[in-house]
């Protein structure tokens, strides 16, 4: 670990790079206040990994009937996904609204992803991106070749950071499953340690 007065204490775990409030911010998504806003305001779509894009073609057909019409028609138009103004692959976004085409709502106008729905039911293999996975984890790609993780901090989620310091939840015990799926154990075994010794030392 490494400490800088501008950015706080870095984590270094082999060529990802950590900052501190991934394992000091205290996070657990309250839906029963938020209802999954995060996926219908936003300046643009989801962030996508260009693997990603034929993991979602190839199980459209089995997660778009849960889509909205307009959703559907979005996809149509735009394809699978977008480039937005910072040239980045992202998902398509329903008339410019902020709205993911991909999200699906029930009765009560609650929100989903369409995609985590069929994979939980088994008829679809892709659960949803990476980025939605890790929020409000924001992964970025350095000049090295390595990785930044780093929290984003949105006034949407207040609710979340409150509900997890109630609960005693840090950000990384929360994204326990989607850092172990994508970075592996030993990563998360290493930035538990980690966390640990920064959160004893605080």
């Amino acid at each position: 670990m490494s400490s800088n007065k501008e950015f706080g204490t870095i984590i270094q775990i082999g060529d990802i790079l950590v900052s501190e409030d991934v394992v000091t911010e205290h996070f657990a998504c309250d839906y029963s206040k938020c209802k999954g806003i995060c996926c219908v305001i936003g300046d643009s779509g989801a962030p996508l990994e260009e693997a990603e894009l034929d993991k979602i073609e190839e199980n459209y057909e089995s997660f778009s009937p849960l889509m909205s019409e307009k959703g559907r028609a979005q996809v149509a138009r735009n394809s699978f996904f977008i480039i937005d103004r910072d040239n980045d692959i992202v998902t398509p976004i329903v008339d410019g609204s902020g709205e993911c085409a991909y999200t699906t709502f029930d009765e009560a106008g609650n929100c989903f992803c369409s995609m985590e729905k069929c994979f939980f039911k088994g008829t679809c293999k892709f659960r949803k991106p990476q980025s939605c996975w890790l929020y409000p984890i924001r992964v970025t790609k350095l000049s090295s070749g390595g990785l930044a993780l780093n929290v984003h901090h949105w006034g949407l989620c207040k609710d979340a950071y409150e509900k997890g310091k109630r609960e005693g939840i840090r950000v990384y015990e929360f994204l326990r499953e989607p850092l172990i799926a994508i970075f592996g154990e030993e990563f998360y075994s290493a930035l538990s340690a980690a966390a640990i010794r920064l959160n004893a030392a605080s």
